[in-house]
């Protein structure tokens, strides 16, 4: 498996500096992301980050935990954290910056054991990569979830980008599909790797939550459009 994340953030931990990650997508182009932002401290992190590490509770379940920026402070204040991921040179770094408990694999196949937080950060509505997956998805967390468990999800409602000045919304009409679901492909040194994600608008969320079985709440907006929700089972 191509893994350009894991590889820059495993050379980032080795030898403390990386090239930046480059990213294209069906919108954008040569989009880079320093490594670096995989390994924040909280005071680095965005408010709706902050905010979701505050209302952590019980045993919590760190989705696409990367290089641990998140499990880290939440391991440091004492939770029963798991750190979950799907790149192997992603759990080494995990492992090798002192997470006690690391799990390889893909959340979908993840059912061993029940939390009583599930968290999705820097986009995390983006592991679901299309509306119809994202709602498989939330319905497979709720089998993770302990009775009056939450998920803390944060995603953007990226309409932005086909807005226009006087306040005009473009439509791609080569494509039905809603406007969140996005291609990408993501190059770290020789390495590139292509999949989808989603970018989901907070109303569209509350409906795929309702259908999935979940009552939605927004709980903070960001500063560009993006926002942090809670999801509790019905």
């Amino acid at each position: 498996m191509n893994d350009p994340f894991g590889e820059a953030i495993y050379d980032y931990l080795k030898k403390g500096k990386a090239p930046n990650i480059t990213v294209n997508t069906c919108y954008t182009e040569d989009e880079d992301i320093p490594v670096s932002y995989f390994f924040r401290t909280e005071k680095e992190m965005p408010e709706i980050e902050r905010e979701a590490l505050k209302l952590c509770k019980g045993k919590t379940l760190d989705v696409g935990a990367a290089a641990g920026c998140h499990s880290i402070i939440l391991q440091k204040k004492g939770y029963s954290v798991t750190a979950l991921e799907i790149s192997g040179k992603a759990v080494e770094v995990l492992r090798e910056r002192g997470i006690q408990k690391v799990v390889q694999s893909n959340i979908l196949t993840f059912e061993t054991e029940q939390f009583d937080t599930i968290l999705l950060l820097m986009n995390g509505a983006g592991v679901g990569e299309t509306i119809d997956g994202l709602k498989e998805l939330l319905i497979h967390l709720k089998s993770l979830l302990n009775t009056d468990g939450q998920i803390l999800i944060d995603s953007s409602d990226i309409k932005y980008l086909f807005t226009e000045d006087d306040g005009s919304v473009w439509i791609d009409l080569a494509t039905t599909n809603y406007y969140g679901e996005m291609e990408y492909e993501v190059k770290y040194k020789n390495t590139t790797s292509k999949f989808r994600w989603l970018f989901i608008d907070f109303e569209r969320l509350k409906r795929v939550a309702k259908e999935a079985g979940f009552r939605t709440k927004l709980v903070a907006n960001g500063n560009h459009f993006d926002y942090l929700a809670q999801l509790k089972v019905f």
